[in-house]
């Protein structure tokens, strides 16, 4: 295990003198901390208070209990980089150049043109600090530290992208001479734009089954350093996302198999974050956002997690693929044990966040809206989206949400056609089906089985239009149509660092 240090000092950020003082004398008056806990590939049922009734996930129900649960929080596209990318800059994934799940020999990331979360708080004077899966570009240029915060440790991208995950190993079990098709996968450590330390240059299965742990300790000891001043804290769980992995502490615990293992070690993660902020008094100063970057991955059956009663899962953008469980505390602000049921997005993070610590919105266009009105269930508050876009590869608009319906344009989709999934690591291969023009009511039909089209042909029609102002917008590779909105990803330039493995 090689560990190397590339240093290339980028930037310096100089806080303003005495930001921190006035907070330090009167706490109660200080700016609210930021905590987003996201999970991979967790399904809406995934979770007590989503339904789930397989294991117990306390810390997360006790979460729900004090705070509020969103019951119709979207994400921009059922995959990896697309769901972190817009997460974080408040943007339609295509709108920033991001397209589904980069991977090692990706040449493109984050561009240093979008502001993120991260740099809206830091510029307010918060520390910042993202542990956990990145997936949003691996070399120097692409990583957490360009992009506003102040420290990283993690893994620059799936956990599965991996020579040791299980399809790669059987493989070779069958071919002894194939090459992986992955490399090695590092454990990264960054404190500054451009310098990156390769921790463990690579990770064994016994170096996986840390990772929750690792990462949540590295989240605690941040909010101990930090207690005194505005925080924003990013903790992009790899888990529970394919190879599946838990310490000794929770292995066969959930006495539901692996994946209940995996969920039960997540929650435990939550409920390390919330102690400490109880610990330092911070909970009725501190917004936690828990949510998910899409739904189960099916096709691996008992290493996956469940969407009822939605329908489908990860790689679609039915309601299961692209809803997910999102929980959001906020001690005397949240009301307590409430639900929330108006339309919202992970888009509409940096906008309700730039509103709650006073920081200006980004420069350049993004998609995402305050939902500080239905945070605090204002009387009256409704969602801010009169239409949501759902993009999905190949980079082409497939479906149009409002608050009640949902009309699909044509497009390919991926299902298991009512058949069980994998078992024990290995997925089932999905069959490839087309879905037509439909339109689906979901004030009464959540898992979309029956077309309504032909009842209500004006709502085909608005929201038909709809779709060609969205493809006008942001482009749509089935129907070639190029988007005057579009906006380029970061691209590595010859000049670039790249991130060198021992």
């Amino acid at each position: 295990m090689g560990t190397l240090i590339l240093s290339i000092l980028l930037s310096c950020v100089h806080l303003p003198a005495g930001t921190h003082d006035a907070a330090e004398k009167n706490p109660a008056a200080r700016r609210p901390n930021i905590v987003i806990i996201f999970i991979d590939d967790m399904g809406y049922a995934d979770i007590e208070p989503f339904g789930c009734k397989s294991y117990a996930t306390p810390n997360l129900t006790q979460m729900a209990k004090q705070g509020r649960k969103f019951t119709d929080c979207l994400v921009s596209s059922a995959v990896c980089s697309s769901s972190r990318v817009a997460l974080l800059t408040g943007c339609y994934h295509q709108r920033v150049g991001i397209d589904g799940a980069l991977g090692p020999a990706s040449e493109i990331g984050i561009s240093e043109h979008e502001t993120t979360i991260a740099e809206l708080c830091r510029a307010q004077g918060y520390a910042t600090a993202c542990f956990g899966k990145w997936h949003l570009g691996h070399h120097p240029k692409f990583l957490p530290t360009a992009h506003g915060f102040d420290r990283y440790f993690g893994i620059p991208y799936s956990n599965d992208m991996w020579p040791l995950h299980p399809e790669a190993v059987a493989r070779r079990q069958q071919q002894p001479t194939a090459k992986s098709p992955w490399p090695p996968l590092p454990l990264l450590r960054s404190n500054a734009p451009g310098e990156v330390e390769i921790v463990n240059s690579d990770m064994q299965p016994d170096d996986q089954k840390l990772m929750t742990r690792q990462f949540t300790q590295h989240a605690v000891e941040f909010i101990r350093e930090h207690h005194s001043q505005p925080f924003f804290l990013y903790l992009p769980h790899p888990m529970v996302h394919v190879p599946l992995y838990v310490s000794p502490e929770y292995e066969g615990r959930s006495g539901a198999g692996l994946f209940g293992d995996a969920v039960q070690e997540v929650d435990w993660s939550v409920g390390e974050i919330l102690r400490v902020l109880d610990e330092f008094k911070l909970s009725e100063n501190t917004l936690v956002i828990f949510t998910s970057d899409n739904g189960p991955w099916l096709s691996y059956g008992n290493h996956a997690g469940s969407a009822a009663p939605l329908r489908e899962g990860k790689g679609t953008m039915f309601e299961g693929g692209c809803r997910v469980p999102t929980l959001m505390q906020w001690a005397g602000t949240i009301p307590a044990g409430t639900t929330c049921d108006q339309l919202v997005s992970t888009m509409d993070f940096l906008p309700t966040i730039a509103k709650l610590i006073g920081a200006p919105l980004p420069e350049l266009k993004i998609d995402g809206r305050d939902i500080g009105p239905l945070l605090r269930a204002e009387p009256g508050a409704v969602s801010p989206h009169d239409y949501l876009y759902l993009f999905y590869n190949p980079l082409s608009l497939h479906a149009i949400r409002t608050p009640r319906w949902k009309l699909h344009l044509p497009h390919p989709y991926r299902t298991l056609s009512g058949r069980a999934g994998g078992r024990d690591g290995t997925p089932v291969a999905y069959d490839q089906k087309q879905l037509e023009l439909a339109l689906f009511d979901l004030a009464g039909d959540l898992a979309e089985t029956t077309d309504v089209k032909a009842e209500h042909p004006g709502v085909v029609a608005e929201l038909l239009a709809v779709a060609e102002r969205a493809r006008g917008q942001l482009g749509d590779q089935l129907t070639k149509t190029t988007g005057t909105e579009q906006r380029p990803p970061g691209r590595m330039e010859a000049e670039d660092t790249r991130l060198i493995r021992d």
